[in-house]
């Protein structure tokens, strides 16, 4: 394989720029030629595809967001869309691709081999942390870090005003970000669509939490969560409070997604970056470069895609004992 391509799809996250890093700079060692796909499945589509080098990448890797831009594309869900962006790889004479993202990423990928033969190895950029094969995504720490720091804030205000604060952290599918920032932000509950947390659990909750003098509580809602948002979540607990609570409600919402990435996501973005490239060039295909236990993994594109990552239900427990 000499030519390959790198592109970022679907939601940025934190890492995605080292992640491009380690893939530019690991084709440049093994004398591959590189090129970027600018916003992805639409720069495929239209041409927007440039020739990368080291230099290309200096400077990148305490970056948030993707250099490479990202997009969601329509076309590409098509046939017509799909022979379009053929047609602009094989006048480059790209053989393989690097694709950095989630689910649809991936779905898109597979989908693309299956009619035309061009391989592509994967890494998990997304914060949600919910893909099958890896046991983490690249930004999903620097998530975490960035909704727990709003968290503590909150918290000394809640404090300050005996007030109860629903915070909403993404996760429409996921309830991996709610769960970490939970623990480590000392919520006294957590909302996860993984887990079923009926209005009534938490209203019970609180309601112990005030028996035992606490004048203020945080409940962390994934955006996801059966019960709906924190907005929703929050004017059903105030119907159920016997005692007159001052409720507040925060939407942290894409602040979530930008900024520096931590020392972890970078470390991680670096080795997955490059993991994923070696990969496409010893042959892998339709696979996920992912870590599982500290160790560099490939998951089939249909596995990442179709199984579930459960939230360990000792997490949930842990939970419910911390808030007593």
């Amino acid at each position: 394989m000499k030519k390959i391509a790198v592109y970022t799809s679907g939601g940025d996250a934190p890492g995605m720029n080292a992640c491009i890093r380690a893939i530019v700079r690991g084709a440049v060692f093994h004398g591959v030629e590189v090129y970027g796909i600018i916003r992805g499945y639409n720069g495929m589509i239209k041409g927007d595809i440039i020739p990368l080098n080291s230099q290309s990448v200096s400077n990148i890797i305490q970056r948030g967001g993707t250099v490479l831009k990202s997009a969601r594309s329509k076309e590409f869900m098509t046939p017509e869309g799909r022979k379009k962006a053929y047609d602009q790889l094989k006048s480059r004479g790209i053989e393989g691709l690097v694709a950095i993202g989630g689910n649809g990423t991936f779905t898109g990928a597979e989908i693309f081999y299956n009619e035309y033969k061009i391989p592509t190895v994967g890494a998990p950029g997304t914060i949600d942390n919910d893909l099958y094969g890896t046991d983490y995504t690249i930004g999903y720490d620097t998530a975490v870090n960035t909704a727990l720091d709003a968290i503590d804030k909150i918290r000394d205000t809640a404090d300050s005003h005996d007030r109860v604060f629903f915070i909403e952290v993404m996760g429409r599918d996921s309830g991996y970000i709610a769960i970490q920032c939970g623990i480590a932000g000392g919520a006294e509950s957590v909302m996860i669509p993984e887990n079923l947390s009926p209005v009534s659990d938490v209203v019970k909750t609180l309601k112990q939490g005030f028996s035992r003098a606490k004048s203020s509580s945080i409940v962390v809602v994934a955006e996801g969560d059966e019960e709906g948002n924190a907005q929703k979540v929050a004017a059903k607990i105030k119907k159920q409070m016997d005692e007159e609570v001052d409720i507040r409600v925060t939407t942290l919402g894409h602040i979530q997604r930008g900024g520096a990435p931590t020392a972890y996501d970078r470390i991680l973005a670096s080795r997955l970056g490059l993991g994923a490239l070696e990969g496409l060039l010893r042959g892998e295909k339709n696979v996920m470069a992912g870590v599982v236990n500290n160790r560099l993994v490939y998951t089939p594109f249909h596995d990442t895609i179709t199984k579930k990552k459960p939230v360990a239900d000792d997490l949930l427990r842990m939970v419910h004992i911390l808030s007593v």
